[in-house]
């Protein structure tokens, strides 16, 4: 799906055309005018300045206020006194979606005359994110046919303005493609269709590798394969290199797809099963982000790999009880088949640091309800075994609003897993229980590799919209990753 809104930039000449938006600073909740407010303010015989007392208009940010008049509707949007590029821009953008939505206006002309390029863009993307509407299952009604929105966004330099958006657009596709991803049904989105849309990145310039049960056989992957096993659909893994950083050892990202998960033997209740469709949010996470990182040019080294498996209660699943090996060599005592995500990611960890030397490697699941009970859906819990990578996700996490608090690890908890009669155990008992599942992924970086773990299981999907988010599947993730990934500079 891609937004319901199209964006263009516009020099003054061009407009006003109403129904117009004026956006209003204020200054100690002093709202005021700037010089294209003032002039649209004389052609309204001075309504606008009325309106703004009348109703109490303080501009604080997102604050509307709708103005009709002979000459046509204005819009009021506050922006308050931050215009600072980031999170605020954005989020004002998807205030303005909002604003839009409420009035019934589906074209508007937008003043941002005065106003830096940068900023425009980074508003402009905020809206166009908030756009996003999964509509691919619907066949009648508003649903099916959602209202198409146009904004022209009048400023000093539209070539600039333009190109600073094209590349915000860009990672915009790659948080589109995750949400897509964690909003498709499990009936059409399996393994192997999960594989065929991720060879799609090729067209951006990405290597895509996929391994199916044979080469993963080949490779000693005995852990994913165990849990795809009591599934009819094969299981999978995709391998995408994106080479935009010369000669430097890549970043690996690692993403949690389990299509659908049922618990296997250890089957879940069935009410609110329906949701485990999108316990492959972290799979999309990197999904996107590989797309992103492509689609906007930035010029490092990523791998991104995805596990894709079913996990179901089949006469040929595994069991409670039994053993396997992974592809490190280390044996795993499975206590509970529910417990499945952290299985795929050791091996697909193991297969990373085996063949592609990763100068980092952080790994994004759905992976615990524990992290749900510590954090809610606010934020995701982060792990890791490396301070400055742990403090330069926590710094992308707070430049895109995408949150994370950082999770404890530690030989206390680690013990908690340890098995009787084999290496480790796939769970430590009732207590801690994101913290042990980080304790068990650890166990399979080798040599020191920095690493971090994100457990996203509240941060996929949300009952609830967000400024630039709307309800259902999130994305959560690729703007983080992203901007990780663009940024990020190894310790000295």
């Amino acid at each position: 799906m891609t937004s319901r809104l199209t964006l263009q930039f516009v020099s003054q000449d061009k407009a006003p055309s109403y129904p117009v938006m004026l956006l209003v600073s204020a200054k100690d909740s002093n709202p005021f005018l700037d010089a294209a407010g003032k002039a649209l303010d004389q052609t309204f015989n001075g309504a606008i300045s009325r309106a703004m007392t009348e109703a109490s208009f303080k501009a604080d940010p997102g604050e509307d206020v709708v103005i009709r008049g002979t000459e046509g509707s204005v819009i009021l949007v506050g922006i308050g006194a931050n215009d600072a590029i980031g999170v605020e821009s954005e989020n004002l953008g998807g205030h303005i979606m909002a604003a839009m939505a409420k009035s019934k206006l589906k074209d508007i002309t937008l003043m941002a005359s005065g106003r830096s390029a940068d900023w425009v863009a980074s508003l402009a993307y905020g809206a166009y994110l908030a756009g996003y509407h999964f509509s691919r299952y619907f066949t009648k009604g508003k649903n099916a046919n959602p209202t198409q929105a146009s904004m022209a966004i009048v400023v000093d330099d539209p070539k600039a303005t333009t190109s600073a958006y094209q590349r915000l657009e860009g990672i915009a596709s790659g948080v589109f493609m995750a949400r897509d991803l964690v909003s498709e049904p499990s009936n059409i989105l399996y393994p192997a269709e999960y594989a065929n849309r991720c060879l799609e990145l090729s067209k951006l310039g990405i290597e895509v590798q996929v391994l199916n049960d044979d080469d993963m056989s080949k490779e000693g992957m005995h852990l994913l394969l165990a849990v795809g096993q009591g599934s009819e659909r094969e299981s999978r893994m995709v391998v995408m290199r994106w080479n935009g950083g010369g000669n430097e050892d890549p970043m690996v990202l690692i993403g949690k797809g389990v299509c659908f998960d049922t618990g296997g033997i250890s089957i879940k209740p069935a009410a609110g099963m329906e949701d485990m469709k999108w316990d492959m949010g972290g799979s999309a996470a990197v999904v996107g982000a590989m797309k992103a990182i492509a689609a906007a040019g930035i010029k490092r080294n990523v791998v991104g790999l995805v596990g894709l498996v079913e996990n179901m209660p089949d006469g040929k699943a595994i069991k409670p009880g039994d053993v396997v090996t992974s592809m490190s060599g280390q044996t795993v005592e499975i206590i509970n088949t529910d417990a499945e995500g952290r299985l795929v990611l050791a091996d697909v960890m193991t297969y990373a640091q085996r063949h592609l030397k990763p100068s980092i490697m952080i790994d994004l699941a759905t992976l615990t309800g524990a992290i749900l009970v510590s954090l809610g859906m606010v934020q995701s819990g982060l792990f890791a075994n490396n301070d400055h990578l742990a403090s330069a996700i926590s710094n992308a996490a707070a430049a895109t609003g995408e949150g994370t608090w950082r999770m404890p690890l530690g030989k206390d908890y680690d013990k908690l897993i340890d098995s009787k009669i084999a290496d480790m155990k796939n769970i430590g008992g009732r207590y801690g229980g994101s913290v042990t599942a980080a304790c068990f992924l650890q166990r399979f970086v080798e040599n020191d590799t920095p690493w971090a773990h994100l457990d996203i299981a509240g941060m996929a999907w949300s009952d609830k919209a967000k400024p630039t988010v709307p309800a259902g599947g999130t994305g959560y993730g690729v703007r983080l990753l992203t901007h990780f990934v663009e940024h990020f500079q190894p310790s000295s």
